[in-house]
Parts: structure tokens; sequence; C-alpha cells
């Protein structure tokens, strides 16, 4: 599973996006704070970054720059600034590809399938996540701790990775349920509550107990 991260201000563009991408199977991270996001995007080791140029504290421009000091992640701009200057300076400070807005989504969609093709995504890195010594393969559907492997449903896959990539934060049920079913119909609450415990009862079968913290009126955590 492909991890994206997208920098964008715009609330209503952040979140639509991520929605969007997140029913074609991408992990999406979508900060809405910009700091520190230099250094959110390399401790992060995201597939692609989304990067918008008109941002608050630090423009696009710096972003890209400073990022390509230290990564090759692929960086495709998203703006609504479209002069050939725009597009001449990003490709220049290291972007791999320039959308403006209002794009297409679909085509944008082509173009991140396409970018993360040419870039040869590492599937070691990409594809297994680690928590202590558990290991989360994603393209396998496994968790393995020492010697022993069981697999895991899809759900339970998404509860643990997005756990694990949000490891020592306390995550609503609220999200958790927006993460696992991103949709309009009315999902039960109970629903969550079933795969959460499956996903414990297997956790426990690997010989992983109790890390996954249930936070009374706040949500689930992994210390």
């Amino acid at each position: 599973m492909e991890k994206i991260i997208i920098v964008e201000d715009d609330e209503i563009i952040r979140d639509e996006l991520k929605n969007f991408l997140n029913k074609y199977g991408y992990e999406v991270i979508a900060p809405k704070e910009f700091e520190d996001i230099v250094k959110f995007i390399l401790d992060e080791n995201a597939n692609l970054v989304l990067l918008d140029i008109n941002l608050p504290i630090f423009d696009g421009y710096y972003i890209c720059r400073e990022v390509r000091k230290e990564s090759d992640v692929p960086i495709i701009v998203v703006t609504s600034r479209d002069s050939d200057m725009d597009e001449l300076m990003s490709m220049n400070l290291g972007a791999d590809d320039f959308v403006t807005k209002p794009y297409n989504t679909q085509i944008l969609l082509a173009r991140i399938s396409a970018l993360l093709k040419r870039s040869g995504c590492n599937v070691t890195s990409s594809n297994i996540l680690t928590y202590k010594d558990l290991k989360l393969n994603l393209s396998n559907a496994t968790i393995t701790y020492k010697d022993k492997e069981i697999e895991l449903t899809k759900n339970e896959v998404k509860i643990l990775s997005y756990m694990i990539n949000n490891k020592g934060q306390i995550i609503s049920r609220d999200l958790l349920m927006e993460h696992l079913w991103n949709s309009d119909y009315f999902v039960d609450d109970s629903t969550l509550n079933v795969n959460i415990a499956r996903l414990r009862k297997k956790l426990d079968e690997v010989g992983m107990e109790n890390i996954i913290e249930t936070r009374r009126g706040l949500g689930y955590i992994m210390p």
C-alpha cells in the first residue's frame, strides 16, 4: 500500500483529495500543521508527495528544495499558480510533475500511478511496517512476530497499518471508522468493535499482547 502525503492548506481540497485517494487504495496522510513540514515529510518515508505552492509559513518552492536535499521521494506540485515560470521553478527545484487547479481527479490519479511506477518504489521498505519486533507485511496481509505468522483481513490490515503509522497518538473511533469505511452509508459502531477485537486476538496469537490500548472516551493508541 503506497503512502502519499498531501501538503495542502485548503481544508476542503485536502479532505476531498484524501478521500478520493483512499478509495483507490492509497494510504494518505494530510497534515494540518506546517511549521515542521519538511521534517514531517522526511520522517514519514512516503512514496509520493502532493505539494501546493501557496502555503502558510513556508511556500512549496522552499519545501521542495529542502526535501530534495535529503530525499528523492517523487513530488507532484498541485497548485492554482499556472504560469510557465511557476512550472519551470518547480521543476528546477526538483519536482517530478506539475498539475494546475482545477484538475481532473482521474488524470491526477493516472499521473500519480505513472510516477510511482517510474520511481520504482522499494517494495521491501514500503510494504513492510514494523512496531517493536512485530512486522506487518502489506503485500500479503500477514503479521509476523518471532517465528509466528498469521493472516489478516483487509480491515485488520487497514486498522493496524493506520495505528502503526500513528503510533504514540490516540486515534479516535470516528477517525478509524472514516479510514475504514469512507462512504456515505451508515456503518454500525459495533462493527468497529468486532474488527478491533479480531485484530487483538490475532496479535495475541503471535505473542504481541495488549499493544492496542483503549483510552476510554478518546479512542485507541499503540504506545
